[in-house]
């Protein structure tokens, strides 16, 4: 894939009328533009919503069948899905490969800009392949000018074997969205900074990440009513907040709930398991195995037995 230079640029790289002076405001002017233009953000994503909705049901369903989430793309793009990938097993506690980042240039690129890795048509395939990407997976390729070749590239391999191909960019009838089972497109407009995609259209891509990654794995039941029952509490403020989950939970109070999770090994799904099941921990262990870590799904299947 290559650019034509003299072709119509992108809306995302259009030069903004409301900020032509930006230079020769004060620094309050200049906060208070750019908090104008942010506030653009919010709507633009609700426009979307339907297609976001259908993104996250075929997320779901592929992901109810043994597939994974990925996320690709590159510069911010490609950071905001490592980001959202890195999120899902400290706050949902699933495994480390069910929803992975890929950037463009490797892990090095998201603390250090590497740009020219972008334009490989052919590397983001080769990135997927290397991650062992299948007709099972989900692929969302994430670019804000909807013409990354890396990008591009990804999404239409992905497609080519059968799996799930999502665009999320910013630009409509951009060439991602040729290439993609389904596309989201925020349309928010010109940045601050002509074609500083980290601005507006980086806000929207990490609004709709959100989305998709929390309402899939609430629909999947690692969330119980909004509760982070599936956290993994590896640090002090992790462990208070799933004591006070515990107790929340199963009616304990603070002092009982934090005794109920050193039994449990420190495991917040574990401890929920043994004490509403009535369970040891290895027992509670084995059910939520069987669940697939799903803490209701264990609870429900070891009730179940005893009725």
């Amino acid at each position: 894939m290559s650019f034509d230079i003299n072709s119509s640029p992108p809306i995302t790289e259009e030069e903004n009328p409301r900020t032509a002076n930006l230079g020769s405001l004060s620094v309050v002017d200049i906060v208070s533009l750019m908090n104008d233009e942010d506030a653009l953000v919010a709507s633009s994503v609700s426009q979307v919503l339907p297609a976001i909705s259908k993104a996250v049901e075929g997320i779901v369903a592929r992901l109810s069948h043994m597939g994974h989430l990925f996320y690709i793309g590159t510069g911010t793009s490609g950071r905001l899905g490592v980001l959202d990938a890195a999120e899902c097993p400290p706050t949902f506690g699933v495994a480390q490969d069910l929803v992975q980042g890929v950037i463009a240039g490797g892990y090095e690129a998201c603390y250090r800009a590497v740009e020219a890795s972008e334009d490989d048509a052919e590397a983001g395939a080769r990135d997927l392949e290397a991650r062992g990407f299948s007709p099972h997976d989900v692929l969302v390729g994430i670019a804000a000018s909807g013409r990354t070749p890396y990008t591009v590239g990804a999404l239409s391999y992905a497609r080519s074997l059968g799996a799930f191909a999502i665009a999320l960019t910013c630009a409509p009838d951009s060439p991602i969205t040729q290439v993609a089972n389904l596309s989201i497109v925020p349309v928010v407009g010109p940045e601050v900074i002509a074609g500083s995609t980290r601005l507006k259209a980086g806000t929207a891509q990490k609004m709709v990440l959100n989305m998709l990654s929390t309402a899939t794995l609430v629909k999947l039941g690692y969330v119980t009513g909004n509760r982070m029952t599936n956290l993994q509490a590896r640090n002090l403020k992790l462990r208070a907040r799933a004591i006070r989950i515990l107790a929340a939970e199963t009616g304990l109070d603070q002092a009982t709930a934090e005794k109920g999770l050193e039994v449990a090994g420190g495991d917040l799904r574990v401890a929920l398991v043994m004490i509403k099941a009535s369970l040891s921990r290895n027992q509670a262990e084995k059910a939520l195995a069987a669940a697939n870590g799903i803490v209701k799904e264990a609870i429900d299947a070891v009730r179940n037995q005893r009725l």
